[in-house]
């Protein structure tokens, strides 16, 4: 017989290392996520200029590597498509998820260079460049705001903490500060805060 069954008493339950792990995770994207009330003003601003390029008939790029890659691929999805209700589509085009180019590219000229030919095929003056990075530090990213530059595209960043190489390198910046991990979640919220903010104008700008 367990002491349990002896006593009538049963040990209190406590938490598995796996379920510590899941809270201290959520604990502290909180706090990242929070932070982009800070940036409020700016991602207003991002979001106002943008829209009328897009209006305009200019077309937006983005590009990320890995997780941020899959942040760049959200953004320009929710403007070809729609983000919440029926509208015109607007050119928005992900760079990295042109599989074959990407490839040609990284075999031919080597990984750095994967967006920044990219960008001087695809942008004009005008257009705008949206680079995602945890880091701030990839050096195809780099590479493709120095491509933007040459063409008289406007170049925009979202990073993790600054100052940082891509921040430095491109128009205007977004830096959030956090770990690598909480920062990914916050970007995916300030896309959605970027794109919340750019449909009245969108929808404006498809009565013609």
């Amino acid at each position: 017989m367990t002491i349990e069954q002896q006593t009538g008493t049963r040990e209190p339950a406590t938490e598995s290392d796996s379920v510590r792990t899941v809270v201290d995770h959520v604990a502290a994207s909180v706090p990242v996520i929070a932070s982009l009330v800070d940036h409020k003003d700016h991602i207003a601003a991002w979001a106002d200029d943008i829209a009328a390029r897009l209006v305009a008939g200019r077309r937006l790029l983005a590009a990320g590597n890995g997780g941020s890659a899959a942040e760049a691929q959200h953004l320009t999805s929710e403007l070809t498509g729609r983000f919440d209700g029926d509208r015109p589509a607007y050119s928005a085009i992900s760079l990295h998820a042109e599989s074959s180019a990407v490839t040609a590219i990284g075999n031919d000229y080597g990984y750095d260079e994967v967006f920044a030919r990219q960008v001087t095929a695809h942008a004009r003056a005008g257009d705008v460049v949206v680079l995602l990075s945890t880091s701030g530090k990839s050096p195809n990213l780099l590479r493709a705001a120095e491509a933007a530059r040459a063409v008289g595209a406007r170049s925009i960043a979202m990073t993790g903490p600054g100052p940082n190489p891509l921040a430095e390198a491109v128009d205007d910046a977004i830096c959030i500060e956090g770990p690598s991990a909480n920062v990914q979640e916050a970007q995916l919220v300030l896309v959605h805060a970027l794109c919340r903010a750019m449909e009245p104008a969108l929808r404006r700008g498809g009565r013609r």
